[in-house]
């Protein structure tokens, strides 16, 4: 693996970033780890890219105003498609001062920066994963999503080879558009209404790669 350190504008939440992610970790693609003090958490996950797959981990460093970002990736030249995924999923582009600033400027919102510096807005890591959560998730709690997801990626996610790079607990890779697309039963038991719109989003994105 390799380890690169990207940098973000201080302050930064981490952990109200991590907490936000760790109550919608999919099973078998992400996880949060902590140490034995419930502090100083990493996030990993799987990554599939043009059919290669490998994993990553990301971890706050604020001494140095950055992330540690640790990539198991067969394909180098992906590199920087992943460090691009991972920036956008922690928001690490942000120029937090001036949001702040500018938000501090309302009178009712003041007080809620001032308690919460550094909060940032999650992102998602790939587009047609983020619309799949959101179909899943319409009309049940975020626990129950969380669930289906882990349901799908089990009955129609890729495994994980076992190599130097697999960590206990990562599994499967999120099953790609084609995939889904080409599946003749998705098989979660959900309302036909969201099961229609699963496939009709898959078939969309499968023929259209640019579309996320």
């Amino acid at each position: 693996g390799i380890t690169l350190r990207v940098r973000y504008r201080p302050p930064y939440d981490w952990e109200s970033m991590l907490s936000f992610l760790e109550k919608r970790v999919i099973p078998g693609v992400e996880l949060i780890e902590r140490d034995k003090n419930n502090q100083n958490g990493c996030y990993r996950r799987t990554v599939e890219l043009d059919g290669a797959v490998g994993t990553v981990a990301v971890k706050n460093l604020p001494q140095h105003n950055s992330v540690s970002v640790t990539i198991h990736f067969p394909v180098v030249h992906a590199l920087p498609a992943i460090v691009a995924r991972v920036r956008r999923l922690f928001d690490l582009g942000a120029d937090i001062e001036t949001i702040d600033e500018h938000l501090s400027n309302d009178p009712r919102l003041a007080p809620w920066v001032a308690l919460r510096p550094g909060l940032r807005a999650p992102g998602g890591w790939d587009g047609f994963e983020l619309a799949v959560r959101a179909i899943l998730g319409q009309q049940v709690s975020v626990s129950a999503a969380r669930e289906l997801a882990g349901q799908l990626v089990a009955l129609h996610g890729r495994r994980l080879p076992k190599n130097p790079g697999t960590y206990p607990g990562l599994t499967h890779v999120f099953p790609t558009a084609k995939h889904l697309a080409k599946a003749k039963s998705i098989g979660l038991g959900m309302p036909a209404a969201r099961m229609k719109a699963l496939q009709a989003l898959s078939r969309a994105a499968s023929h259209d790669p640019n579309l996320f």
